[in-house]
């Protein structure tokens, strides 16, 4: 059985109502992939979140639901976790200060983090590493980004990167690699994003095939169990309900 290609981060404008969302899934159908993300407004309904996965489904792609939250402080990450949690199949994390950091690392409600391109700004060290190690989480590395920077601040930056997926590794943390195309042109084959991560952050080639495939289905496969009608908590599943449960 061949591989599930999942891109978890595609930052592409689907317009207000998603009237751009069947062009997009389109294009990833065609390029391998089989599961998408695209971040979508915290405000969005049931309904609306519905809708957009049954139109991504006629095109071919399973759709997760996500959103990107970009917090300030650690008040300001907890009070959207309550919020939105429960409404999304993703919730990723941009790490900007190492305050919101620490509490995205430990917190079990956060699936994907990610650190801005500026270097000053990158805090997954060694105690990061070591709590997002106990709660699932996963460290997200958007491709598209990272190589249309300019030369110099690439290199810096691909560096330090590696350091980090060296240590995810060391800590036994998954590393999730995504596009991070803000245009459906940008958009590469996973096969082609795999090949590139293997040599840009030292991942044999299966690592970094599990990172476009394997990792990011496991997690959203895991979060839909969890956000079921039947989940209780992790490990325990309601099997039969009525008045006979003999």
């Amino acid at each position: 059985m061949g591989r599930k290609f999942a891109d978890l981060h595609v930052v592409c404008d689907i317009g207000p109502r998603g009237e751009r969302l069947r062009d997009l899934a389109r294009r990833a159908r065609c390029l391998g992939f089989s599961l998408l993300a695209i971040p979508l407004r915290p405000d969005m309904t049931k309904k609306e979140l519905s809708e957009l996965k049954a139109v991504a489904e006629e095109e071919g792609i399973d759709l997760a639901t996500r959103v990107d939250l970009a917090p300030m402080n650690r008040d300001e990450l907890l009070a959207s976790l309550r919020r939105l949690r429960r409404r999304f199949e993703l919730v990723g994390v941009l790490c900007s200060n190492k305050g919101v950091a620490r509490v995205a690392a430990r917190d079990r409600r956060v699936d994907l983090l990610s650190f801005p391109l500026d270097l000053r700004k990158r805090f997954f060290d060694d105690a990061e590493a070591e709590l997002a190690s106990g709660s699932n989480c996963a460290l997200e590395i958007d491709l598209m980004p990272l190589i249309r920077l300019e030369l110099d601040k690439r290199v810096r930056l691909l560096r330090r990167i590696r350091e980090e997926v060296a240590l995810a590794r060391e800590e036994s943390i998954p590393v999730v690699i995504s596009s991070g195309a803000t245009e459906p042109i940008l958009m590469r084959k996973p096969r082609e994003l795999a090949y590139l991560a293997s040599e840009l952050f030292d991942l044999g080639l299966g690592e970094a095939l599990d990172a476009l495939s394997r990792r990011p289905v496991e997690m959203v496969e895991r979060n839909r169990a969890k956000l079921g009608p039947d989940f209780i908590a992790p490990g325990i599943r309601l099997i039969r309900r009525g008045s006979d449960c003999r």
